[in-house]
């Protein structure tokens, strides 16, 4: 994959040759206050490889260790900077530190199916059952 970095970015890697996810860092100092989001700069600028996208995804211990979370995805045709918005769900401020990981980055193939509208769906065995359908 080819990457692009700004003056003061950090180049993604992956803590461990098998892992799914290219750790992103934080460019600057910041906060993201207790129930509330932020925006953070990577300077990073990926080329996703044809018929890929990048998958923003929350670093699992700033998950489970400080409820913050991150989402995103990265087109295979989009250039600019990834930008990592960082959603604090709990009642603490949370500080970032310049270099801190911040969110992995995975690539994904992706499927570029066209769509088309149908009368009905072919529907498994689950059918339209939802949310809670297969019980505890």
């Amino acid at each position: 994959m080819k990457v692009v970095l700004e003056p003061g970015a950090f180049m993604p890697v992956r803590a461990h040759p098998t892992d799914a996810g290219l750790d992103i860092r934080a460019m600057k100092d910041g906060i993201v206050k207790a129930h509330q989001s932020a925006v953070f700069h990577t300077g990073v600028h990926i080329q996703a490889p044809g018929e890929t996208m990048g998958d923003v995804r929350p670093k699992s211990g700033l998950m489970f260790n400080h409820d913050i979370l991150t989402f995103g995805t990265v087109d295979e045709g989009y250039g600019g900077e990834v930008m990592v918005k960082m959603f604090n769900l709990s009642d603490e401020d949370f500080n970032i530190r310049r270099g801190d990981k911040i969110t992995q980055l995975a690539i994904v193939k992706v499927l570029y199916e066209d769509v088309e509208v149908v009368p009905d769906i072919e529907a498994g065995e689950r059918g339209s059952a939802g949310f809670g359908s297969t019980g505890r």
